[in-house]
């Protein structure tokens, strides 16, 4: 299997010179590197070559790495029936560069491209409806970048008293506790509070 992917991933390679960066073989899967100025030529390609017939479009997902000049990756993944193939393609962008939208060449990247944006702020230039689609009306920030704070920053809930949806600053029910255990059996060097009765002389 490994062997015939890289035949396809040399295929690839070759056809489309420049727009692919790097192609590669890991675990069974074949990844290709491309430019994100060139994914609508790469991902016609892999659509229409009679050796790829990448016809089904699976997903597109993102990854943020925020040290990077270019912190996303956008993940593009395709499967092929006629040759029982899939393949992913990455391409990097940055936060205020769009990437061109897979709509033209996959009709059902809209609704992928929409989850793109709303969780990792990635931009899609030619995406018909580029909008929040799974956070609330609003929404202040990115959920699934690295740097998003794990609490958010307003939580939501319906207000009976003012019988509508009332958006409020997050509020903790208790501050963060350090677990500074040594191990899952081990407690820690200090007593915790109550604990003192345990080990109390009884009275006589």
């Amino acid at each position: 299997m490994d062997e015939t992917l890289k035949e396809l991933g040399a295929h690839v390679k070759e056809a489309l010179q420049e727009a692919v960066a790097e192609v590669s073989v890991a675990f069974g899967e074949l990844t290709v590197v491309a430019s994100a100025g060139d994914i609508i030529k790469v991902l016609t390609f892999l659509r229409d070559d009679p050796s790829c017939r990448f016809v089904s479009f699976i997903d597109i997902c993102g990854v943020d790495w925020p040290s990077r000049e270019k912190r996303f990756d956008v993940v593009y993944h395709l499967l092929s029936p006629t040759h029982n193939a899939r393949i992913r393609v990455k391409i990097e962008t940055d936060e205020t560069t769009p990437v061109p939208s897979a709509t033209s060449v996959f009709a059902g990247a809209f609704w992928f491209e929409r989850e793109a944006y709303d969780m990792y702020g990635i931009l899609f230039s030619g995406n018909p409806e580029l909008r929040r689609l799974l956070t609330d009306y609003g929404f202040d920030g990115y959920p699934l970048r690295k740097d998003f704070p794990t609490t958010g920053f307003v939580e939501v809930r319906y207000d009976d008293e003012r019988k509508r949806v009332v958006y409020e600053p997050v509020k903790l029910a208790q501050e963060f506790r350090n677990f500074d255990f040594l191990s899952p059996w081990e407690g820690p060097e200090y007593v915790l509070p109550g604990d003192e009765k345990a080990s109390a002389p009884k009275a006589g």
